[in-house]
């Protein structure tokens, strides 16, 4: 009996100890996987970060331009070798750009918090600039590792841009992001073209603290303070200053930008209402004009500070009767002391325009024009003088269908010193002789009207077919016209950089055209 009960124990023991090693080796079941799930709190493309409660959105588009006419992409061939007019100037410039943005948003007790960035990666073709001395540099703006060999070391094609980088919470919004003062469709009203004049800017962002406040049916405040030194400085023009003309980035025949540190930021109130009929926006900005000195130390002085002021009214119309989507932007703005705001920083060079052309004036070699806007210009021991401008742009955009729109737009700006600033730039006598165009010019100059106040006009207009969903082509033609006050002939100082020799010009009016081929898959 007793072998009998030790068999039986012996027997349970040796099943119990199979049933362990099966249950040992039986798969352990897996953690679950976490799936990416769509976020459907803030509109389509929106998908929860794993693992937590954020969501976000990726998109962007690329893009290849071709500009007919252009030494740059799309802005204006308006200065430097783009105004030249001669062998220098491009038939054409490409780029190519590939744009992503980031938007992250998470639902918090105090509101959404948001996060976005946008960043361009760029491919663009560039220039030659002479050297004087028959031979060229490629890009020479750029950084170039063989500056003696044109065709070796080229390699500031190639860029990489942050437009957007910026937080919001709590209505504020802190970071890089389009200025407050800009209506809604930046630069474009119903272009493509980057430079029209008559408005605000940085479609590419500034830094910015703002609060918005938002009071219900479309209607919204917003405060802001900006950084000015990026893209609202058109400069503080030293007139007793040497200028070199041609050198990269001076253009103004003037005098010479002469800022000192920056103390502070613009200041920028905006008043908006956006409904389903339209838009209505009123905007304003401080700007503080800091100079430097008179010369090179402390120990020549320098003038006081001035404060600069914009504004500007934005209106858009939707549904209007000519068909389904169809719209109207206008805007106008007046500025004094704060010129950027006008001429924003796309719209030509810092320095201002010049533009070469043709002439019928026996002796004259060529002719060329001038418009140069900085904010304010002084003359050693003495104030900063403000200058003013005002203007408007728009557009009106119709759609054929819904494959095919068309738009027609224009700007335009009038720009003025006053005659303080006038007797600064032409002498007592108004002729050029003994004002600060006389450091420039050479001797044996004519002018029979010495007056910097010009005005600029564009008149565009473009067509865009989208075949499919986010694929769009474009055709996009613009004409601008350089209306300047002087008048006469000056013998000007040449510039080796654009093939232009010293030699006897007539001042006069000029014009220029362009056209852009673009084509844009959006995702």
């Amino acid at each position: 009996m007793k072998m009998v009960k030790s068999l039986i124990l012996g027997s349970a023991a040796a099943l119990v100890a199979v049933g362990g090693a099966q249950a040992a080796d039986l798969p352990v079941k897996a953690k679950a996987v976490e799936y990416v799930k769509i976020c459907s709190l803030y509109g389509p493309g929106f998908y929860y970060i794993p693992g937590t409660d954020t969501c976000i959105k990726l998109g962007g588009y690329l893009r290849a331009d071709v500009i007919i006419n252009s030494n740059s992409d799309y802005t204006g061939n308006t200065s430097g070798a783009g105004g030249a007019n001669n062998r220098f100037t491009n038939g054409y410039t490409w780029r190519s750009r590939e744009d992503l943005n980031i938007d992250t948003r998470t639902a918090t007790e105090y509101g959404v918090v948001r996060t976005f960035f946008d960043a361009t990666f760029s491919w663009t073709s560039d220039t030659y600039g002479g050297q004087g001395n028959g031979s060229t540099v490629y890009s020479p703006i750029g950084a170039v590792s063989a500056p003696n060999n044109a065709n070796a070391g080229a390699v500031a094609a190639g860029t990489v841009g942050v437009y957007y980088a910026f937080i919001q919470f709590a209505g504020f919004t802190m970071g890089k992001a389009v200025s407050q003062f800009s209506a809604p469709w930046a630069n474009y009203p119903g272009n493509n073209y980057d430079g029209l004049v008559g408005g605000g800017g940085t479609i590419t962002g500034v830094n910015q603290f703002t609060y918005t406040a938002q009071f219900g049916n479309g209607v919204s405040l917003s405060l802001s303070a900006q950084d000015q030194s990026a893209y609202y400085q058109a400069g503080v023009s030293n007139l007793g200053a040497p200028v070199t003309f041609g050198v990269p980035g001076n253009t103004n025949v003037f005098g010479t930008s002469d800022y000192a540190g920056t103390i502070a930021p613009d200041f920028v109130a905006m008043l908006r209402v956006d409904q389903a009929w339209g838009l209505f926006q009123a905007s304003f900005a401080a700007h503080d004009n800091h100079v430097a000195y008179y010369g090179g130390t402390e120990l020549t002085g320098h003038p006081d500070d001035k404060w600069g002021w914009a504004g500007q009214l934005a209106l858009s119309i939707k549904n209007i009767p000519t068909g389904p989507g169809d719209t109207i932007n206008l805007q106008g703005v007046y500025t004094n002391g704060a010129t950027r705001y006008n001429i924003q920083d796309l719209a030509g060079s810092a320095g201002g325009n010049t533009i070469f052309g043709g002439t019928n004036v026996p002796g004259a070699y060529q002719s060329i024009g001038f418009g140069i806007a900085p904010d304010s210009v002084f003359i050693t021991g003495g104030s900063q003088q403000l200058i003013t401008t005002y203007g408007f742009r728009g557009a009106y955009v119709h759609n054929w269908n819904p494959n095919w729109n068309t738009s027609i737009y224009g700007a335009w700006a009038q720009v003025n010193y006053n005659g303080t600033a006038k007797g600064y730039i032409c002498g007592p006598a108004g002729n050029g002789v003994g004002g600060s165009l006389s450091n420039f010019f050479g001797a044996g100059s004519a002018l029979t009207s010495c007056n910097p106040d010009y005005s600029i006009a564009q008149l565009g207009t473009q067509t865009q077919w989208t075949p499919v969903k986010n694929l769009t082509f474009s055709a996009d033609f613009v004409y601008t016209r350089l209306d300047q006050s002087f008048a006469g002939t000056v013998n000007f100082p040449g510039s080796a950089t654009i093939g232009k020799p010293a030699a006897t010009y007539e001042l006069k009016d000029q014009n220029t055209y362009q056209l852009m081929l673009r084509a844009q898959r959006n995702w």
